[in-house]
């Protein structure tokens, strides 16, 4: 199908990116959305009980069942956005990426989304979830309109 496909990445894709994940699609049902983790730290884990916390406080449906997926390299070629969280992460993926699918690596937002994991901090972390989801938003319908594909 004709679909954009986005992936949010994050370092263990149990807080931030599956928080962009969700949040996004809470926004629109325009685009395929997904998120995946740089490491396999956290492989099969589910998300981290904050994000699922913030979930349950704004009302943002997910998935339950969901746990974490380190990227893959079909994920690169099958993607059309690979938006890292963080700084570290959008470089983790310049690293992991095949050449070819370089141009595909964005940066979530220009300020860095501070890891919950780390900082303890899931409320500043969704507001800047949230603000990025947005400016993402504008951007691709924008993109839309002037017919790029």
């Amino acid at each position: 199908n004709g679909m954009k496909k986005l992936v949010f990445v994050c370092l263990g894709n149990i807080c931030r990116s599956p928080m962009a994940e969700f949040v996004m699609k809470s926004m629109t049902n325009k685009y395929e959305i997904e998120s995946r983790a740089t490491s396999s730290w956290e492989h099969g884990n589910p998300i981290h009980k904050g994000t699922q916390g913030i979930f349950h406080e704004y009302q943002i449906p997910y998935d339950k069942h969901k746990t974490s997926l380190q990227m893959t390299r079909e994920d690169f070629e099958s993607f059309d956005y690979i938006i890292g969280m963080d700084a570290s992460n959008v470089s983790d993926l310049r690293q992991m990426c095949p050449v070819d699918f370089q141009d595909k690596i964005y940066s979530f937002a220009p300020e860095s989304v501070p890891d919950p994991w780390y900082t303890g901090d899931f409320e500043e972390t969704y507001l800047r979830v949230q603000q990025g989801c947005q400016t993402w938003l504008n951007y691709l319908e924008k993109e839309e309109e002037h017919g790029k594909d």
